[in-house]
């Protein structure tokens, strides 16, 4: 069938049009809304999840997906659809062209995991690998898609797509069972979602606030909303790999701009803590993104107040890679503010240990790495677990006082990250060691690039990798880079091809590693 055209300017009564009309229910199914009790215990809020991880392929993106395809032209059809994705959109449209007997084409960075390329190949789509990064992936993909006369299915810039996402709006208010003030928590990405769901809330029901929830390392529709207009990022964070785009689409920005209340914006930690809170209420894990409005909510709550409310946040997905569970685990603690990271300087003799745990007192210590130095002050990196976030600030306040100078690293992403698991490995002879931090594509070949470019030039005299379970890796690096290179050396950087960041004078590094 052959669709109306679409405004170029979406209202939300187009928004809501397009949703009552839309197709979603040949491939996804109602979601629940789940009370979750200790949540609500810890917030003082009626606090609800909708459980858009129980599609069939554990995200919500499979409404989108369908509800564009389901209304494509015969011709269309006969053509088949092409998208670019490395995560739940790809296999959204895998299954989606699966149920509707179409050819898909799935454009993914080589540096997709290959759980991901594996499913939606299960389900009949051509997958072609291409590229680093998503822009790569993308760009082949527009080629390959005026090549052959294919439709592309826009991950969330696209008024079907949106729309499908809407759904989930509709289905909440059919189930919301609640005349007091509700707050809907929403993550945001390209926009997608929360376009849909603020323009079906703006038409229906104005009153339900609606609160978008990114990271503070991919946060490009606040900035483009706080701007103005669209905002394309240099660089995005790589946890929170669902919601990592550097600019959100042009239908999305414009209906968030009008109809979202306000924004908020979460750290690593913070979400690292929401996926074990959605863990405790639910035994369901959920991927970052998935967790992401959990955390909006947690923060949001606590600095507004909003006991007694009803609180809903739509966990989006749950397509999480076992191996970033060790990362998540690792610092989910520090999230909930239950845990402090210090350095600690203490007497280089025997019985400074004791004497520091006995000011420590009854306080359970999560972590202690310390290396012998012929010095007179040793430093140590001390993981703390506290009562609450109040205790953070009087513990070292108390170490302050017996005499212990203390730097505290809580919040240091390179300490959490690299250092933890280097201290002691100071090397003096390192003269004129420059440190950066450098994310790195998880695909064969990737060090030996680095290398390649870097010439042997200046000698690498630390190198520490670390992995949490996504397409990306993350490297601290020393380079012996002498005076008069500095011109050389920057333009390796500016040409080697992997985002870096001068870690020089980062405190954590000075004071363990040099």
């Amino acid at each position: 069938m052959e669709v109306a055209a679409l405004p170029q300017d979406l209202t939300a009564s187009d928004v809501l049009r397009l949703a009552l009309t839309g197709k979603v229910y040949g491939a996804a199914h109602q979601t629940p809304l789940s009370e979750a009790p200790r949540l609500s215990a810890r917030t003082g809020a009626r606090v609800l999840l909708k459980r858009e991880d129980q599609q069939p392929i554990f995200s919500f993106k499979l409404r989108g997906a369908y509800n564009k395809m389901a209304q494509l032209s015969a011709a269309e059809r006969g053509r088949g659809v092409i998208c670019a994705s490395a995560g739940n959109h790809a296999q959204g449209v895998a299954y989606a062209a699966q149920q509707l007997g179409l050819r898909a084409v799935i454009v993914m960075p080589a540096t997709t995991p290959e759980i991901k390329v594996a499913a939606c190949r299960a389900r009949g789509a051509e997958v072609v690998l291409f590229g680093d990064s998503f822009s790569d992936a993308e760009t082949h993909a527009y080629a390959l898609q005026a090549a052959g006369g294919l439709t592309f299915v826009h991950p969330y810039d696209d008024p079907l797509v949106l729309a499908g996402q809407g759904t989930v709006a509709l289905e909440l208010l059919r189930q919301l069972d609640t005349e007091g003030p509700v707050t809907v928590f929403v993550p945001v990405g390209g926009g997608g979602l929360i376009a849909g769901v603020a323009g079906v809330l703006a038409a229906l029901r104005p009153d339900i606030r609606v609160v978008g929830v990114e990271p503070e390392d991919s946060d490009a529709m606040y900035q483009s909303v706080q701007a103005g207009e669209r905002v394309r990022l240099a660089e995005v964070g790589i946890f929170v790999d669902g919601v990592a785009v550097k600019q959100v689409g042009a239908y999305t920005f414009e209906l968030a701009r009008r109809h979202v209340h306000d924004w908020v914006r979460v750290t690593t930690d913070e979400v690292c803590a929401a996926i074990k809170d959605v863990f405790d209420d639910t035994r369901a894990v959920m991927e970052p993104a998935g967790a992401l409005a959990v955390a909006g909510l947690k923060r949001y709550a606590a600095q507004r107040g909003l006991q007694g409310q009803t609180l809903v946040a739509l966990t989006c997905g749950a397509n999480v890679n076992f191996d970033r569970l060790r990362h998540v685990a690792e610092r989910a603690e520090i999230g909930e503010e239950r845990e402090a990271i210090f350095a600690v300087t203490i007497p280089e003799r025997p019985g400074a240990f004791r004497a520091f745990i006995e000011v420590v007192g009854k306080r359970a210590i999560t972590e202690f790495n310390y290396r012998y130095a012929p010095r007179a002050q040793a430093q140590i990196f001390v993981g703390v677990q506290l009562s609450g976030a109040h205790e953070r600030a009087a513990l070292r306040a108390e170490l302050e006082a017996r005499g212990y100078p203390v730097l505290d690293l809580t919040g240091d992403e390179l300490a959490k990250v690299h250092v933890r698991h280097m201290v002691g490995g100071r090397a003096p002879e390192a003269a004129f060691e420059r440190v950066y931090s450098f994310t790195f594509p998880e695909r064969p070949g990737a060090l030996l690039d680095f290398l390649t470019q870097l010439h042997g030039r200046w000698n690498i005299s630390l190198f520490h990798y670390r992995n949490h379970g996504s397409a990306h890796g993350r490297v601290l690096a020393g380079l012996q880079v002498p005076p008069g290179d500095e011109a050389a050396f920057g333009a390796f950087l500016a040409g080697v091809g992997y985002p870096a960041s001068d870690m020089t004078a980062n405190p954590a590094y000075r004071l363990f590693l040099t």
